[in-house]
């Protein structure tokens, strides 16, 4: 198995730089305290302030947040959800789960408002890996099966159920991996640049005249051959990201409405404005049985997710979908409202579009200068710029995309590095074009040096 980049050569130097006494002590507790797993020990840093766009460590050090782990789209801080906060602090702090309460009900109201099509009910809970499981316990109720169809190489959480349908190696094989939850079947991904299926791009483009849309068609075969399938689920498009072929969830969505599947959504990472669109599932106009929403919906304060689903499944009155402790926490529903309220008043699906729009410009015209990229993709601001060696092999630059990282880290830039050799800008939908334009330069100076280091 790759040496997770956390504990690699280069994290170890990350460290050795550091001669801030009190950053290196409270590093060496957290190492001492906390349970180490792959992608959070050790550390990085230790943050001490984070406000808008950018965190700030012990030592001083500011960096633009492009990572944020998809939290952040109003940035960190927002004056109007820390007052939100306060205010329902002192007005109601917590709410016993067989009661309901004014801001529970406000937000469910707000997610139907804004859900697209036909979605309309609504369930909290503390997480997104909670909240697919309710999902998956939602569609094995409505359809009476309990198989699922989803994604090699996708991410829906780390419970057993997430885990289960998802398809990282890294989640998915070791002695606390096994055995997964049954019959969850998994397809390729639709990854045009690295087609699975062995057709090739032209200029980068899928060639759907030759393809004909297999990655979709597929899982109408798949669908066809189990015969039992309770759902398909995914992420619209892919945080990876990955983009899919125009026309591809229509076919998916007529081969479950045809083989009496349902379809839920993944927008844990993307929903909320990130991809232009206020839900990434609207840039298709297809609507799912079942979407579920979480990470940025509590502010980059607090924790929280949402199942919306149809009206026609609401069938579980008797029994517990989800019941969490904290199901209708006032604080937690107060963030999750005022999140939605602070994108819509701001005009911030509009800035993401925007800004996104000018972001990718830039990146395609890097694309021209520097022979690494070899591909440059995105919607809104989930942007991505995978790193090759050689452009006609496409051979991942695995090792100078995880260099890149800290030369950007050392210029002020926090990006995350996706599937090895993915550089993965998710900047805050509050990023202004100034601040873009900032980050890429350094991402252009970076792509720079590691193109004139020795071999």
């Amino acid at each position: 198995m790759k040496l997770s980049g956390n504990l690699s050569p280069r994290r170890r130097a990350w460290h050795a730089k550091t001669d801030d006494e009190n950053l290196r002590r409270l590093l060496d507790e957290d190492s001492r305290y906390f349970l180490h797993q792959s992608a959070s020990t050790p550390c990085l840093s230790a943050v001490r302030k984070a406000e808008g766009i950018w965190i700030e460590d012990m030592t001083g050090r500011r960096f633009m947040d492009f990572h944020g782990n998809n939290v952040h789209h109003i940035g960190y801080g927002h004056p109007r959800m820390i007052e939100a906060i306060k205010r329902q602090l002192d007005d109601l702090p917590y709410s016993p789960r067989r009661f309901t309460d004014e801001p529970a009900v406000a937000a469910a109201r707000k997610l139907a408002e804004i859900a697209p099509g036909d979605l309309c009910k609504v369930l909290f809970a503390p997480s997104g890996s909670d909240a697919i499981d309710m999902a998956l316990k939602l569609a094995r109720a409505a359809t009476g099966r309990f198989k699922t169809v989803s994604f090699w190489d996708s991410f829906h959480g780390s419970g057993f159920g997430a885990m289960s349908i998802g398809g990282e190696l890294e989640l998915r094989s070791g002695p606390a991996a096994g055995p997964l939850l049954p019959g969850t079947e998994h397809v390729a991904p639709f990854t045009c640049y690295r087609c699975p299926y062995g057709y090739a791009d032209i200029d980068g483009k899928p060639d759907l005249d030759t393809c004909k849309m297999t990655c979709a068609t597929f899982i109408d075969y798949v669908l066809g051959k189990e015969g039992d399938v309770a759902a398909v689920i995914a992420e619209p498009v892919r945080a990876v990201p990955y983009i899919p072929p125009p026309g591809f969830w229509k076919t998916v969505r007529e081969a479950c409405d045809r083989h009496g599947a349902l379809l839920i959504f993944d927008e844990i990472p993307n929903g909320l404005g990130k991809t232009g669109r206020m839900f990434a599932c609207e840039h298709e106009g297809v609507v799912p049985d079942i979407l579920v929403l979480g990470k940025a919906l509590g502010g980059a304060v607090l924790p929280v997710a949402a199942m919306i689903t149809r009206q026609e499944l609401d069938i579980l009155g008797d029994r517990a979908l989800g019941h969490y402790t904290h199901e209708k926490n006032p604080i937690t529903c107060r963030a999750a409202l005022t999140t939605i309220e602070i994108i819509e008043d701001e005009g911030l699906v509009e800035n993401a579009r925007v800004v996104g729009a000018h972001a990718l410009d830039r990146l395609q015209d890097m694309a021209t200068r520097h022979p690494l990229i070899g591909d440059v993709r995105g919607l809104g601001l989930l942007l991505g710029v995978e790193l090759v060696l050689d452009r006609e092999a496409k051979t991942p630059a695995t090792d100078i995309a995880e260099a890149i990282m800290y030369a950007a880290l050392e210029k002020g830039l926090n990006l995350k590095v996706a599937m090895g050799n993915i550089l993965n800008l998710a900047p805050p939908l509050i990023v202004s074009r100034d601040q873009m334009d900032q980050a890429l330069d350094i991402v252009d100076e970076c792509l720079s040096e590691a193109e004139r280091a020795p071999p």
